[in-house]
């Protein structure tokens, strides 16, 4: 296979023309290429008031990087901002809980309801949760999908044991893989797993977007999203752009991770997402050898945390050897072990999101208007 350099990238670019009929090789709009077996990810940057413009640029770019001799995938972002002294529009009046108001959201046909599984912080086993409630919910007769969001640090591929690269039809739909009954999507399929992903915030966006709006899913009851950690622009633009029908929280039962899973559930309910529950993740250590509990992050934080902010506690789950070892080998507990109490715990949860969903009848929500003070 021909290897793919960032100079033959920027060689091909120079047949794309501008809008003012500049070769894009030599325009500064272009930015950030970045080549990685033969994968290739670019950013071209301008004015917000000329984003239009310039969008069929950024499929023209895309397509000719995809005819490039080596190259497996393409990713072009295009990065819309508000030149330094530019005249802004007048702020919009704060309503907390505004219907959407303007900005088209992200259409994803063939899929009923998107649920979001975040946390507020890092390392909180956010992931294997969310593939195990995909599981549950695949287990009370749902179709149901899974989107891994986490940019940043992919887990999905070694979560479900897969390593195969989506196959891409009529032109750049790709078609999501199939594991345990479940559809799935992750970047790391595209990347291998020990590449950084060095992405300015709009260049995740413009993944993210992609593999919502250009992945072939369903038909799904239900799209489980394993989104990054945190509350930043990731969350927020997930929250604004996509019909969430509502999130999941999850979070260790120590006080630290307890102060970030508040600042999760206060973001999403800002921006009128429903919170359909809170999981206390790593709740105590059942000892495998004499079955002595330990709590060794203490104990009943979130379930506490959940009741003082008024949204439903869905359950704990475990800190177990059996868990962590058929997640890192791609067998998860409800695939490895589905008759265990620990695979139980899973199906409870799943449950127990499905009953919130029915209760506030979430998936007719729109996406709302988020307003910056």
């Amino acid at each position: 296979m021909a290897e793919v350099t960032e100079d033959g990238v920027r060689q091909a670019l120079a047949k794309v023309r501008t809008p003012e009929g500049v070769p894009l090789s030599a325009s500064p709009a272009l930015s950030g290429i970045v080549v990685t077996s033969g994968k290739v990810y670019l950013s071209i940057n301008v004015d917000a008031a000329q984003a239009r413009a310039w969008e069929s640029v950024r499929i023209a770019a895309e397509e000719t990087v995809k005819a490039i001799p080596g190259v497996g995938s393409a990713l072009v972002a295009l990065t819309a901002e508000r030149k330094a002294g530019a005249a802004k529009p007048a702020p919009a009046p704060h309503v907390p809980h505004a219907p959407h108001g303007g900005g088209k959201a992200i259409e994803v046909p063939g899929v009923a309801s998107i649920i979001a599984v975040a946390s507020g912080k890092g390392g909180v086993g956010k992931s294997t949760l969310a593939i195990n409630l995909a599981l549950g919910l695949r287990d009370l007769g749902l179709k149901v999908g899974l989107l891994d969001a986490d940019i940043y640090g992919p887990s999905v591929p070694r979560l479900s044991g897969i390593h195969a690269k989506p196959e891409v039809i009529e032109g750049r739909t790709m078609l999501p893989l199939d594991n345990f009954g479940l559809q799935l999507m992750s970047i790391g399929f595209m990347v291998e797993e020990d590449t950084p992903m060095i992405w300015r915030g709009p260049m995740v966006m413009s993944a993210l977007s992609q593999m919502l709006r250009e992945v072939k899913w369903g038909p799904l009851d239900i799209l489980v999203v394993d989104m990054p950690p945190g509350t930043g622009d990731a969350q927020l633009t997930m929250a604004q752009q996509v019909n969430l029908a509502g999130a999941v929280i999850v979070s260790t039962p120590q006080d630290l991770a307890l102060i970030d899973a508040r600042r999760g559930v206060a973001m999403f309910q800002r921006v009128n997402v429903p919170i359909l529950g809170v999981v206390e993740n790593m709740s105590y250590f059942m000892c495998p050898h004499c079955g002595g509990r330990s709590d060794v992050f203490g104990h009943g934080g979130a379930r506490d945390e959940a009741q003082k902010l008024g949204v439903p506690f869905l359950g704990e789950v475990p800190l177990n050897m059996r868990i962590r070892e058929m997640s890192d080998a791609g067998l998860p507990i409800l695939v490895s072990d589905p008759q265990s109490p620990q695979a139980e715990t899973y199906r409870e949860i799943a449950r127990g999101v499905r009953a919130s969903l029915e209760r506030t009848g979430a998936s007719a929500r729109k996406a709302p208007r988020i307003v910056i003070e």
